[in-house]
């Protein structure tokens, strides 16, 4: 009989009846490296500080389409929505979108259409499609924070390549950046968290740099409807063969109102169609049948649903920019002409996190920390304007500017 036996042949660790179990791994190494959510670091301290009004969550203020609501409830009274769907969606939205891709943002034809939950879904599917563990990709900073923390889940490097004036990226830094380990570039435009909007000449630049380099243009267009004072959208897939080697990015959560349907889609070169199949397969087998019937009817409503609210929407950011920048040297504003944000440098030795932490408790008014999208140096803020009615927007930017002046003097 082996020690650590009783007589009857048990392990000594039952015999008070309790069953010995080792001790449990920690955590994987490579999640330590990925940063908190922070939208769950301010809801906290909003949680903690009861009337505090948010400048943080990046939604609009409007709802879905009435026939997109029409189509969700339509679709729920329907035998087939509450079995699986196709892996990679319904085959009449993918069609639409298709369409839609080539009518508004003029991809060059030949690439393929994939809809998702939502497209930080898309971006993370692409990561791990193009990447091996200890492999590269090029991010902007100010950059999109769960960019970068998809890239940290797949085991990969972000490499960090600073905005120069402007907060527009300088196209040497990026060549400058490339190693042999590196597998994409990332864009996002209209830019989150700065509100600048990419010039056509930089976005094309960049892609014929991917192509030139054999990398991936991941291109994030997920506020394209959302530019001001006579801008537009430019979607680099447009270039021409740029089928082959860029990845455009789209969602419903923005335009149509629908951020709580996790509902986006994706134009990918032929090549990561299969990858993607068994990636989206494995993870959430088919995007939401309910959100595909209300996306498909939000489509026909079309680009004009989102450009209806465009106006009030333009008024709102000239008052907070307006504001903002009666403050004088201590805050510095972005040149933020799409997306609905404001980034702002604010001139104090307080960290953006206990800067935030500050605003909320003391001035009841919550923001984004700079330094969650890699902004350094200095300390950043990142404004939202689109998810209040005008009201309580102006009542929350009045208490940021009380809150600011205290702390800048």
């Amino acid at each position: 009989m082996e020690t650590g036996q009783d007589g009857f042949g048990r392990d000594k660790y039952f015999s008070c009846g309790l069953a010995f179990r080792p001790m449990i791994r920690s955590p994987a190494l490579r999640m330590a490296t990925v940063q908190m959510p922070v939208m769950g670091f301010v809801a906290d301290l909003m949680r903690n500080n009861p009337g505090t009004i948010s400048l943080g969550q990046g939604v609009v203020h409007y709802g879905p389409p009435e026939h997109a609501l029409a189509a969700a409830r339509e679709a729920i009274g329907q035998p087939q929505t509450h079995r699986y769907g196709y892996v990679i969606g319904r085959g009449d939205l993918r069609e639409a979108l298709a369409e839609k891709m080539l009518r508004e943002n003029r991809l060059d034809p030949g690439f393929e259409v994939i809809v998702t939950a939502g497209s930080n879904m898309a971006f993370f599917e692409t990561t791990i499609a193009i990447t091996d563990p200890g492999d590269e990709i090029i991010l902007i900073a100010p950059y999109y924070f769960n960019h970068e923390m998809a890239i940290r889940i797949a085991s990969c490097r972000p490499v960090i390549v600073e905005a120069a004036d402007g907060y527009l990226p300088a196209v040497g830094d990026l060549e400058r950046a490339i190693t042999a380990r590196t597998r994409a570039i990332v864009t996002v435009s209209p830019n989150n968290p700065t509100g600048v909007v990419y010039p056509q000449d930089l976005l094309e630049q960049i892609n014929s740099l991917c192509a030139a380099q054999g990398l991936y243009h991941v291109s994030d267009e997920a506020y394209e409807y959302f530019h001001f004072e006579g801008g537009t959208h430019y979607a680099p897939g447009s270039s021409p063969r740029a089928h082959a080697h860029t990845v455009s990015l789209y969602s419903m959560s923005k335009a149509y109102g629908m951020a709580g349907w996790r509902l986006g889609y994706m134009a990918v070169p032929p090549q990561l169609l299969a990858p993607v199949r068994k990636i989206q397969d494995t993870n959430p087998i088919c995007p939401s049948l309910v959100s595909q019937a209300a996306a498909l009817a939000a489509l026909e409503e079309g680009a004009d649903y989102a450009r209806q609210f465009l106006g009030p929407m333009a008024d709102m950011r000239r008052r907070v920019i307006k504001r903002l920048q009666a403050l004088g040297s201590g805050v510095q504003v972005s040149a933020s002409t799409g997306a609905f944000y404001v980034f702002i440098r604010v001139a104090t030795d307080l960290s953006s996190a206990d800067l935030t932490a500050r605003l909320i408790r003391e001035h009841k008014v919550a923001v984004i920390p700079g330094g969650t999208f890699g902004a350094t140096g200095a300390t950043y803020l990142r404004v939202a304007y689109g998810a209040l009615q005008p009201e309580t927007l102006m009542e929350a930017v009045g208490r940021l500017c009380r809150g600011l002046s205290a702390i800048t003097g």
